[in-house]
């Protein structure tokens, strides 16, 4: 048995991804951008090859993205080298993936997904149909049945660095204000030597790739570098936190053919 659910995408500022760096067709600058100004508007049809579907078990997952007419978008825009970017999240933001689902033609999308334990899970559809200037975005809230996993609570890093996969992350603000412009800048070094790692690679045309949500996973942020040039250490990026809160930050970069990702918890002022 199948398990039909439809959504209305909602136009509302930073509410659903409003991604405040807009990607031009024709070049890799990066403007700012506050709200999106170009979105077509969309509607979503979400197919679960498993009813109920289960934790620890890989699910096949169908998206059919629909116009505002109920019917099948058929062309989309190549955004960092894929049609689709698709971020699942866990209700305490313990759980972060990110995958590329394969267009099958007729505004349907295929992806297979597997959850580490029960709960309930966000999954964040970003593309652009042909035409938009902005990216439109389908959310979707699944429910997966199995075994508990433990409780993660959401606090602030006391220290934002990390050490993942050999490398040693640190991330800092010019100016951390709600409402603000601000610069995130990511640092990276090897963990052992402590040596600036200079060769980073670009990751889906870009030098790193930043998502941030809110601790209540209601506001998202998908986040592109300032700038294409360099490889390292250094990485930075601009947003604007739409409010001040609890948010949770993923850092995704790659280095000798694999790509890492480091989170960081924050606090974001008024």
């Amino acid at each position: 048995m199948k398990y039909y659910i439809s959504a209305f995408l909602l136009l509302s500022v930073f509410l659903t991804a409003c991604n405040p760096l807009k990607v031009p067709k024709s070049t890799m600058n990066h403007k700012m951008s506050a709200t999106p100004t170009d979105v077509v508007p969309t509607k979503s049809e979400w197919i679960l090859g498993a009813d109920p579907p289960q934790a620890k078990v890989k699910i096949p997952i169908s998206l059919l993205i629909k116009d505002s007419s109920n019917q099948p978008i058929k062309s989309f825009e190549t955004i960092h080298e894929k049609k689709m970017h698709l971020f699942i999240v866990s209700k305490d933001l313990a759980y972060f993936s990110h995958i590329h689902p394969t267009y099958k033609e007729n505004g349907l999308f295929d992806f297979t997904a597997s959850f580490p334990t029960r709960g309930d899970y966000k999954l964040i559809s970003e593309f652009t149909p042909k035409g938009g200037g902005d990216s439109s975005v389908e959310t979707h809230w699944l429910q997966i049945e199995g075994e508990e996993g433990t409780a993660v609570p959401l606090v602030p890093d006391k220290e934002l660095s990390h050490v993942v996969e050999g490398k040693k992350v640190a991330l800092s603000f010019d100016h951390l204000m709600a409402g603000k412009t601000v610069h995130l800048i990511f640092t990276i070094k090897d963990a052992k030597t402590n040596k600036p790692l200079k060769n980073l690679q670009p990751y889906l045309g870009a030098l790193g790739h930043t998502v941030a949500i809110s601790a209540d996973a209601e506001k998202y942020l998908h986040i592109h570098p300032m700038t294409t040039e360099g490889s390292g250490p250094a990485v930075t990026f601009m947003t604007i936190f739409p409010e001040k809160g609890l948010y949770k930050i993923w850092g995704q970069f790659k280095h000798k053919g694999k790509v890492f990702t480091v989170p960081f918890v924050i606090n974001v002022p008024k």
